[in-house]
Parts: structure tokens; C-alpha cells; sequence
């Protein structure tokens, strides 16, 4: 069986969210379950949920890492932390898996030091799946690589090729690089870089998008730095959040709109359930080599299940192992 460790005092609501997520994952994925974090106050969770008759275990960790603590000095001043030891565990093969929703930087700095990148990857990238009107789409890197060189970039959009074809199931997928133009000539000094090199790869490179084909299901996948990445992921959820609670508030303002909402009501809540983020996971951190996976700080019971899943999913495709492969054959035509 399968295992995955989750960091269980990453969130805002750890570990309520982590403990339930993760008897959930396991009641519902077949799924292993190492929660790593205070023994004292996670176990008489696991036990009231139900987890006790499941395979869910918890590891003890003495340490958790705040929200606002600088990763290097988290890395090495917190070696008895939740997500260190989970990290560890991943590292010496107890588990398949890491599953956190604590302090992104300080996750992918002990993501990097303890399980180690993947041979040709120079930086990791966080990699998310966001709806379309044809799909999904791969959106990366979303946040851990503010600033990026071209080759940066290039190894982004081979991760997120893989990405796509292993757990989204695309067999061609359709790879853009974020500009502010369609056109070649648009963009920063960067993206110009990148597009030229990009077009030599043996991708299926559809050339530049804009943000506004995020969501229209013209690329499977899209490219950018984390900068950019980020600004547009968290407004996007900001959008989603602003668009269903108006409409809530226009389907009960009077009888008729309320007879409307009921009438309609199983086709507003599966396209509430299409655009929610925790349908999806959380991020995984391509270019390890191993499964770490990065979710929202306010992620909720479901988020974690479902990252628990994500995480179980790359570890049967052995996606990290396939990524490695592919980059070298990449390199090999350069040679």
C-alpha cells in the first residue's frame, strides 16, 4: 500500500483539516496515511474520526514551522519540525509521499534539501490545475520561483508537458508561454528568450497566450515565472469566491430568483464543485525526486483529501522517475 505523510501542523486549522482530510483520503482512496506532527493532539483526533480503524498512523513531530518563519532558518534551526521529519520519511522510503499546507518556502527549501531534485532541473516549480471551458489546464511555476532565467522557464514547460500527460491525460498537449501579446516580438526580454528556444524543443508549442486563455482551453499547458504565476492564480480564486457569492446573492433577492435558484440548483452546485480549488489538491513541486505537495494555508478537510490523492497519483505514474528520463533525452539534443 501506498503512503503518504502529511505534514498535520501546516494549515491555519491544523490539524483539524489534515486529520480529517486524511481519514477521508484514506477511507476513500485505499491510501496510506502517516500524519506527522504532536502526538498529544493529534491522536485524540485521528481516534474521533474514525481513524483508528484505518491506515492512518501519526509520527510525532515537536516542532512546527509558523507561516511567517524565513525557510533557511527554518531548514536548519527546526530538524524536529512536522514537515522536516515528513520530508525524511519520504527521503528514506517510508513513504511515497509529502503532503503539506504550511509555509510554501520553507516546504520547498526541505522539499529540495532532503529529498533532492532531479538531475538537469535547476529549480523546482509549483504546478496547479485550473479548469477551462474545454478542460483543464496546467498552470506553472504558481509561486516558488519569483524571479527566472530563460532556461528556468524551458525546464518549466517540459515539466508541465509531463505533468499534463501523466495525471491530467493528455496525449498531445498544447504548451503556451504567458506574454502580454500573441505575437512573437510581445513580451519582456524573458519570454522573447524563451519563445525562441521553445520553438526548438519537441513540444507542441502553440507559441505566446494571454491571461485571458487561462481559463478558454486554448493551451494545456502555460508557462510563466512564479511572480506572474502567482498574481494570476490568487486572482483568479478571488474572482471565482466573488463571482459565486454574487450570484447567491441575485439567486435569493426575491421569490421568483429563488424559485429559479431551486430549479437550477444541481447545475449551480456542480459548477460550484468544478471551480472550487480544493477539488483539485494542491500543487505538486515538479523536479524533485520525490512527491511533494503544496497546498493553500487555509485549505480545508477536502483540499487535503484531495492532495492526498494527487500525491498518490504521482507516485503509481512514477511521474518523477518518467520527468527524469525525458530531461535526458532533452539534453542529449543539445549534445
Amino acid at each position: 500500500m501506498i503512503k503518504i505523510a502529511v505534514d498535520a501542523m501546516g494549515s491555519d486549522n491544523a490539524p483539524h483539516s489534515e486529520v480529517e482530510g486524511a481519514v477521508a483520503a484514506a477511507r476513500a482512496f485505499g491510501v496510506g496515511v502517516i500524519l506527522v506532527g504532536r502526538e498529544e493532539v493529534v491522536c485524540p483526533l485521528v481516534k474521533e474520526r474514525g481513524g483508528d480503524r484505518l491506515p492512518v498512523e501519526v509520527r510525532h513531530a515537536p516542532q512546527a514551522i509558523a507561516m511567517d518563519e524565513q525557510p533557511v532558518a527554518a531548514l536548519r534551526r527546526k530538524k524536529d519540525s512536522s514537515v522536516h521529519i515528513a520530508a525524511g520519511l519520504v527521503r528514506d522510503g517510508e513513504s511515497s509521499g509529502l503532503v503539506s499546507a504550511g509555509n510554501t518556502g520553507a516546504v520547498m527549501a526541505i522539499s529540495k534539501t532532503l529529498i533532492g531534485v532531479v538531475p538537469g532541473v535547476d529549480r523546482p516549480a509549483l504546478a496547479t490545475v485550473v479548469p477551462t471551458l474545454k478542460g483543464h489546464a496546467v498552470l506553472l511555476d504558481v509561486g516558488a520561483n519569483v524571479t527566472c532565467k530563460p532556461h528556468h522557464l524551458i525546464q518549466f514547460a517540459l515539466m508541465g508537458h509531463l505533468f499534463s500527460r501523466q495525471i491530467v491525460g493528455v496525449n498531445s498537449p498544447r504548451v503556451g508561454l504567458m506574454s502580454v501579446g500573441e505575437e512573437e516580438s510581445k513580451g519582456t526580454d524573458l519570454t522573447k528568450g524563451v519563445y525562441k528556444s521553445l520553438k526548438q524543443l519537441q513540444l507542441n508549442f502553440i507559441g505566446n497566450v494571454e491571461g485571458r486563455d487561462i481559463y478558454s482551453g486554448r493551451a494545456d499547458v502555460i508557462v510563466c515565472d512564479g511572480f506572474t504565476g502567482n498574481v494570476a492564480l490568487k486572482t483568479s480564486e478571488g474572482l471565482i469566491e466573488a463571482v459565486l457569492t454574487l450570484l447567491k446573492d441575485e439567486l435569493s433577492k426575491n421569490l421568483q430568483a429563488r424559485v429559479g435558484a431551486l430549479l437550477s440548483r444541481q447545475s449551480f452546485m456542480r459548477l460550484k464543485k468544478r471551480l472550487d480549488y480544493s477539488e483539485y489538491g494542491g500543487a505538486p513541486l515538479l523536479g524533485l525526486r520525490g512527491v511533494s505537495i503544496i497546498c493553500h494555508g487555509r485549505s480545508s478537510a477536502n483540499a487535503i483529501k484531495n492532495a492526498i490523492r494527487v500525491a498518490k497519483e504521482f507516485a503509481e505514474n512514477q511521474v518523477n522517475a518518467k520527468l527524469e528520463e525525458e530531461l535526458r533525452v532533452l539534453y542529449r539534443q543539445y549534445e
